[in-house]
């Protein structure tokens, strides 16, 4: 596998995942996913999605609400 091949891989992991995150993805994109992509990638990407996504409400608490 080449560095360009496994960084498309990655790339459509990454995609995939932020389609899934927000809700958009379709059915037929699900499978094709499904046949294409590693799932270990599709965890890996998955929970640094969700630490972003926490650490970014956290952020966004500290800001609104001052101590």
């Amino acid at each position: 596998m080449s560095a360009r091949s496994t960084a498309l891989t990655i790339l459509h992991t990454v995609k995939a995942v932020a389609w899934s995150f927000i809700g958009l993805r379709g059915s037929k994109d699900s499978e094709q996913n499904a046949k294409k992509l590693n799932p270990l990638h599709i965890i890996a990407v998955a929970l640094v999605f969700i630490f972003l996504f926490v650490g970014a409400l956290v952020l966004f608490v500290n800001w609104v609400v001052p101590t």
